[in-house]
């Protein structure tokens, strides 16, 4: 095997290499330069494969890098990612494990945010439903829920989203019936909006 071309890809450091005079990859400088791949140069297809896996890696940390800098992820979707954009599983293993040391990927973190961003707009119920889908466990999100909300203020919210939502209408029946599923789309235990409709009623009697 011989490599007969080596085309540098645009402004980056990436490289077209062509194998016999035939396209075979893509390689990023570093490894190129690790490997002292050259043109003419006579290259074992087991040393070839060997690099390409070695450069599968390192593509995949760095797409990680970039995914990752615009916002915080979780575990699940930085997998599905990569997976999605082709790499093999062994290197995506090797580059979850990098992050996971280095810190940039923590579902801990990730809840605890998720939690203090979106607590102010749904309820309990739902931000556990939208942690739980994107991939984050049980055992954390339930950890998270007991550390930020309580009881008490779970039921406080509930009941200023409903004042908010009937901005002093009459409770009549259609419009209690329209307030209990606004509530429980806003991720709201049935008991805590009957808690909280049992409030407004006690209030319009004072």
């Amino acid at each position: 095997m011989i490599v007969t071309q080596i085309k540098k890809i645009g402004k980056g450091e990436r490289y077209s290499i062509f194998i016999d005079g035939v396209f075979s990859c893509v390689l990023e400088a570093e490894i190129i330069v690790k490997n002292k791949i050259k043109e003419g140069q006579d290259i074992s297809e087991e040393k070839w494969q060997t690099v390409r896996l070695e450069n599968g890696d390192l593509a995949c940390f760095s797409r990680s890098l970039s995914y990752l800098e615009k916002t915080y992820r979780t575990e699940k979707q930085l997998r599905e990612y990569l997976r999605e954009k082709g790499f093999l599983e062994e290197s995506i293993e090797k580059a979850v494990c990098k992050l996971k040391e280095y810190g940039y990927i923590d579902d801990s973190i990730y809840a605890e945010n998720y939690i203090k961003t979106y607590m102010s707009k749904k309820g309990a119920k739902k931000l556990r439903y939208e942690l739980f889908a994107k991939g984050v466990s049980c055992d954390i999100v339930e950890q998270k829920l007991n550390e930020l909300i309580d009881e008490e203020d779970e039921k406080d919210r509930c009941f200023f989203f409903l004042k908010k939502y009937l901005k002093d209408r009459n409770l009549d029946k259609k419009l209690k019936a329209k307030a209990y599923s606004h509530l429980i789309s806003k991720g709201f235990s049935s008991e805590d909006v009957l808690n909280a409709l049992g409030r407004i009623e006690d209030e319009s009697w004072d």
